[in-house]
């Protein structure tokens, strides 16, 4: 039997991991890094993830502790609530005297700098700032719960764990930034609102109250995507369709937050978002987002469990999120933008765009998940996101890079709803309608083109299968030879 780590070890262990996440937010912060900022926080949470995780759990935010807590609470794993007190405790201390060691690196103790992340950005309510709070809050806990605390993921030991929690930094950084400034601990928050207490002090409070809510959140959308973590029954299509339905709608929040901000790093940032989702519900669902991807294995035809039905059930749920996430960014920012070619692109630039780019991401999904000569069981995350950023940086000038038919029925919705002139309404959603539809076209049409080109390249992976069905049936074929 293994040793255990004391507690002593455990709480130094949060204590050290969370100080240099919460120091490192600081110094970006007080020294102004701006574009790589989110990068470097998200590094310094999973280099101490990958470090710590063995001893503590790697928590380093309460809003973490408070999610495992409860889940154990519902008969899951988790922790028991004197550890989480233990742990919050711990982290709390250790944002604090990380918030003022960086004021005093800066020389600029008693400065308002660190309060940006503890505050609405200029223009935006506490409304608008507490939703990104909770729900990126709910991201990043539904993403350690899955990668980290998920028992099939516990028995299988992935090394992907730490990559997919820091991700959803860079994911809700860039994407909530511009709003709340990208807090997403009670750690980070409360030690840059005290710090910063002579200018005054209490939106902390405010957010850490949003972000236990989006622990309460991601505990109970843990619970419902594996109930046999809980006592239930393993693979419910139940599961699988609200995993469709959680992965696609993360993937479209943070695809409008970043246009809406401007964010210099979009490609990057929902490139993240989908990397991280995918390693977390790729096991319950198959991790699709997108009825384009959808339609590819369905077409390719290697899981002879997925049929129409349930290909059915998947797009209608990856639409419905999309339709949620377009409502919700466009009342973040209480205004939208329009789907199509970008300003002196032609449509039939734009369709070319959409058609090869979203061949590129079905293609890469059927070869590093589906296919059994070329799946990958650890980088098959990283490989799927990255079809972001290669189609965001290449054709966002041109067709803004959708690449899935949830993310044009988000924009195209949100845009109809946000309609200041009521009179229009009708006209705005139909014509938005059409153009999500012609956007639809390209990108199914692409996956089904990757579908076919996939048959012959992997065609190999048919005829292993035969080889193995002939290798099980020779013996018993032998001995009915006459």
């Amino acid at each position: 039997m293994a040793v255990q780590p004391s507690m002593f070890a455990k709480c130094l262990a949060e204590y050290v991991g969370t100080f240099f996440l919460v120091f490192t937010v600081g110094c970006n912060v007080l020294g102004k890094t701006g574009l790589w900022a989110c990068v470097s926080i998200a590094s310094v949470l999973m280099i101490a993830i990958y470090s710590l995780g063995a001893i503590s759990g790697a928590n380093f935010n309460p809003a973490v502790s408070l999610a495992l807590g409860i889940t154990k609470s519902l008969g899951g794993p988790g922790l028991e609530w004197q550890a989480v007190g233990i742990y919050c405790t711990v982290q709390l201390v250790a944002g604090l005297s990380a918030a003022l060691s960086a004021y005093v690196l800066f020389g600029q103790f008693g400065s308002v700098s660190l309060r940006a992340v503890v505050q609405p950005g200029p223009g935006f309510s506490v409304v608008s700032a507490g939703s990104c709070e909770l729900l990126y809050t709910c991201m990043l806990c539904f993403v350690v719960l899955n990668v980290a605390a998920a028992t099939k993921n516990c028995q299988e030991r992935n090394q992907y764990f730490g990559l997919a929690i820091a991700f959803v930094i860079i994911a809700g950084g860039y994407a909530a930034g511009p709003v709340s400034g990208g807090c997403f601990n009670p750690a980070v928050a409360l030690g840059a609102d005290a710090t910063s207490a002579p200018s005054g002090f209490g939106w902390s409070l405010a957010y850490i109250g949003f972000q236990v809510l989006g622990a309460a959140l991601a505990a109970g959308l843990f619970w419902l995507v594996r109930p046999s973590d809980f006592g239930g029954q393993r693979g419910s299509f139940l599961a699988s369709v609200a995993s469709e339905f959680i992965g696609t709608f993360f993937l479209v929040l943070t695809v409008g937050l970043n246009v809406l901000g401007k964010s210099p790093a979009a490609a990057l940032s929902i490139a993240a978002a989908l990397t991280s989702m995918v390693y977390s519900l790729g096991d319950v669902s198959g991790a699709h987002f997108n009825p384009a991807v959808t339609a590819a294995i369905q077409t390719a035809g290697r899981n002879s469990e997925f049929g129409w039905w349930s290909a059915t059930c998947y797009v209608t749920s990856q639409l419905a999120a999309g339709q949620v996430a377009g409502l919700i960014f466009c009342s973040i920012w209480a205004a939208s933008f329009p789907l199509g070619p970008a300003s002196g692109k032609t449509w039939l630039q734009a369709a070319i765009a959409e058609f090869v780019f979203s061949f590129v991401l079905c293609f890469v999904v059927l070869s590093v998940a589906v296919s059994r000569t070329t799946k990958t069981s650890q980088m098959f995350g990283l490989a799927i996101g990255s079809c972001v950023i290669v189609g965001g940086a290449a054709i966002g000038s041109i067709s803004g890079g959708s690449l899935n038919p949830a993310v044009s029925l988000g924009i195209s919705t949100g845009h109809a709803y946000t309609s200041i002139d009521a009179s229009r309404f009708q006209v705005l959603a139909a014509t938005q309608f059409v153009k999500a539809r012609i956007y639809d076209v390209c990108e199914v049409a692409g996956a089904l083109a990757a579908a076919g080109i996939f048959q012959i390249t992997h065609h190999v992976d048919t005829e292993v299968s035969e080889l193995k069905a002939f290798a099980y049936l020779g013996p018993a074929l032998e001995k009915i030879q006459p």
